[in-house]
């Protein structure tokens, strides 16, 4: 099994991650880590019994530096603007300003647009479009003025549009929208600070056994075949983040052709 290495290509770099208390979050703060990071994790979740989902921050954490990384949590959450502010303030106080940005965080309701309601659209929209494109303004006078600098957003197929013969079920129209809006807000911004020497991509996952995807019921007997090893998305995520920022930026990519175009192997976590 691999471990952390702390002279690894991510030595001294500082990574903050969002959603990195279960699932895809956390598997990528562990990958990050493992290169030698000093990573900030961040969801609403720090303890147990805070979520009906398994994982906490402080499991994440513990999870790092029980294998020799460093880590360390600050629970916030992402619909609020100040809580946003905070997070990024008390990240480069832990650690330093910010290399790495990951925005995995999400809230998701999947209910057909006819009965859709508003307060749970403005919220999808809020945690998935808005608060990435906040913790990159949050970031970027910092990584302008070092000239260097990586975001990766984490996208979804469902910002795909529907290609017909269509199905009558309905429900994930809104998180295709936002995911849509994630993929235009970062090749946008990948041109506005390419100049700067910053990286600004998109990995999406395929579909990936996680407490979220369970909830939703997202993996059946159609489904199952298609499901991938969480380490696809974590590597992904690890080879984007430590890009050239001028030949690997202003990409939407889906995590295991991104692996093969590479030639790598997803590493095993620890």
């Amino acid at each position: 099994m691999a471990g952390v290495n702390p002279n690894g290509t991510l030595k001294g770099r500082t990574a903050l991650v969002t959603g990195a208390s279960r699932g895809i979050g956390e598997a990528i703060a562990v990958r990050l880590a493992m290169e030698g990071a000093r990573v900030v994790v961040s969801a609403r979740t720090a303890e147990a019994g805070e979520s009906k989902l398994p994982g906490t921050l402080h499991a994440t954490v513990d999870r790092i530096r029980a294998a020799g990384g460093e880590a360390t949590a600050i629970k916030a959450d992402l619909s609020d603007e100040a809580d946003r502010v905070r997070l990024v303030a008390a990240a480069t106080a832990a650690y330093g300003p910010i290399d790495i940005l990951v925005n995995d965080a999400a809230v998701t309701f999947f209910i057909p647009v006819e009965t859709f309601p508003k307060k749970r659209f403005d919220l999808m929209m809020e945690v998935q479009v808005w608060a990435p494109m906040h913790l990159a303004q949050l970031v970027l006078p910092s990584m302008r003025e070092r000239k260097a600098g990586w975001i990766v957003n984490i996208s979804s197929g469902a910002g795909i549009h529907p290609k017909q013969p269509y199905t009558r079920r309905g429900g994930g129209t809104v998180y295709g929208m936002c995911k849509a809006a994630l993929e235009r807000l970062t090749t946008g911004l990948a041109s506005e600070v390419y100049d700067d020497g910053i990286a600004v991509n998109v990995v999406s996952p395929g579909l990936v056994d996680t407490p979220g995807v369970a909830v939703h019921g997202l993996i059946n007997e159609q489904t199952r075949d298609r499901v991938q090893p969480i380490e696809f998305i974590a590597e992904a995520v690890y080879q984007l983040a430590k890009g050239d920022p001028k030949t690997m930026t202003g990409r939407i990519d889906y995590a295991e052709p991104l692996l093969k175009e590479l030639g790598i192997a997803p590493t095993e976590l620890v």
